[in-house]
């Protein structure tokens, strides 16, 4: 089943007067949505009494909880020290899913910086696969390591790099980034046949389970030269992509991927603009 929800809380979710991410799942229940993506961002702060809560009130509201895993992870480090420290906040981040019952994370594929982007590529696959043997052996490979596409053009992780990354191990699931696709490829995903490119991509690269479970990230992205620069909201209609497409491939090939929007404060809407789309499909087809 496709799930959809916001990454983070947005502002509705303050301004209903909630506090806490402890209380998300109880809000996205009320209207309408089934995942939530947990931030950690710039840090796995995150307690374990505080995961298990959050756990709980997921469970009990029917929530699929995802985590984002620190920012400044750099899967392409040529820096020894700084690729242990990435390996160590992967698997703390995996440590917090396992405790609130999350299961994928995402995690950023990294910076190129001024190293060609095949050897960029050959670091951040053994950043991965060292973090993969850690999990191993912290008992935390149930959790799916997902890598993500990502904006900018000198950053590591094209829909092609994200699949090579995702071939090191069955686990690992792509986090496909449609705004991040599409900025960095200046508007590139503007057309139905561009985003069905990136659907058989996924299954040709990675196969049709692959391609069923995917995890994904949307929002609208203003872009420059260099590739992403902000997000926006879907009322912003001047900065693409459009997520029709997206959710119209979703529906007619009967994939069960889970859709996180990442619109600036109007996620948990804008993903239930989304989930609506999908199920006008569904009744326009029981119609027909």
């Amino acid at each position: 089943m496709i799930k959809f929800g916001p990454s983070g809380n947005g502002d509705a979710f303050y301004a209903a007067g909630y506090k806490s991410s402890v209380q998300m799942p109880l809000y996205l229940s009320q209207i309408g949505l089934d995942a939530y993506e947990y931030q950690c961002s710039k840090g796995v702060k995150i307690t374990q009494p505080t995961a298990q809560k959050l756990g709980e009130a997921a469970r009990e509201h029917g929530i699929a909880l995802s985590i984002h895993a620190p920012y400044y992870i750099n899967l392409a480090t040529d820096d020894e020290e700084k690729r242990v420290r990435g390996v160590k906040y992967i698997t703390d981040t995996l440590q917090a899913a396992d405790w609130m019952g999350a299961t994928r994370i995402v995690v950023h594929s990294g910076a190129c910086a001024k190293m060609e982007r095949r050897t960029a590529m050959q670091y951040a696959e053994k950043t991965l696969r060292l973090a993969l043997d850690e999990a191993k052996n912290l008992g935390l490979s149930h959790v799916h390591i997902c890598p993500e596409t990502m904006g900018k053009i000198n950053q590591l992780g094209d829909l092609d790099e994200v699949i090579e990354l995702c071939r090191i191990d069955d686990s690992f699931l792509p986090t496909i980034d449609f705004g991040h696709l599409n900025a960095r490829t200046h508007g590139g995903l503007s057309t139905f046949e561009a985003f069905e490119a990136v659907f058989d991509k996924i299954e040709n690269g990675l196969g049709r389970d692959r391609l069923n479970g995917f995890h994904s990230h949307f929002s609208r992205i203003e872009f420059t030269a260099g590739g992403e620069k902000m997000h926006h909201t879907f009322a912003d209609i001047q900065y693409g992509p459009e997520f029709e497409p997206v959710i119209e491939l979703c529906y007619r090939k009967g994939l069960s991927p889970t859709i996180i929007c990442e619109s600036a404060g109007t996620m948990s809407e804008d993903a239930l603009t989304m989930k609506q789309y999908y199920l006008s499909l569904q009744e326009g087809n029981r119609h027909e």
